[in-house]
């Protein structure tokens, strides 16, 4: 396993990179491994694990910002391709507002795993694509989280579409 720390949020983020095994059937990849993930978390300590999801979209949608105060989020692309951003909401950190973006897709397997307070958001470049997500804490709804508008001038994120298909949530939000 391949593990990398974000270059801009320094040893918040990290990118893990796990083992693919490919041959003549197919390929085999180990998604978790309590062991293997033992360093990543609060501390060095890991992440207890309480929820697994998994959500399915068509080309241009585009889902997020979205986060909240506890959750810490490992994040991958079981299909297709896409093109995921994540933003520093911490407004004490010194990357306050500050964004990267990734490219996840079902060749490279690439994990990231998102503290809470980071603001999570992927566009749909296949024609459709499965993200799954494990979360440290169970769903609440909305009310919980907080939302960012995918364009808010104040973040400046790059996104490859200026006119991507969004929930009402998305729609909705101000800027900040």
């Amino acid at each position: 396993m391949k593990l990398e720390f974000s270059k801009v949020f320094g040893k918040d983020v990290a990118i893990i990179e796990p083992p693919i095994h490919r041959d003549f059937r197919g390929e085999y990849t180990e998604t978790w491994n309590i062991e293997n993930y033992k360093v990543l978390g609060p501390d060095g300590n890991g992440v207890e694990w309480k929820q697994d999801d998994i959500s399915v979209s068509w080309r241009n949608t585009l889902r997020g910002f979205h986060g909240d105060e506890r959750t810490w989020k490992l994040i991958s692309c079981l299909q297709g391709h896409l093109y995921q951003v994540i933003v520093d909401m911490r407004p004490d950190s010194p990357t306050y507002l500050k964004w990267e973006s990734f490219t996840l897709n079902d060749k490279n397997r690439l994990q990231i795993l998102i503290p809470p307070m980071f603001g999570n958001a992927h566009l749909v470049m296949s024609d459709t694509a499965t993200f799954h997500y494990k979360q440290s804490t169970l769903y609440e709804g909305q009310g919980k989280q907080f939302t960012v508008k995918w364009d808010d001038p104040k973040i400046g994120a790059f996104w490859p579409i200026t006119n991507p298909i969004l929930s009402e949530r998305d729609i909705n939000v101000k800027y900040l």
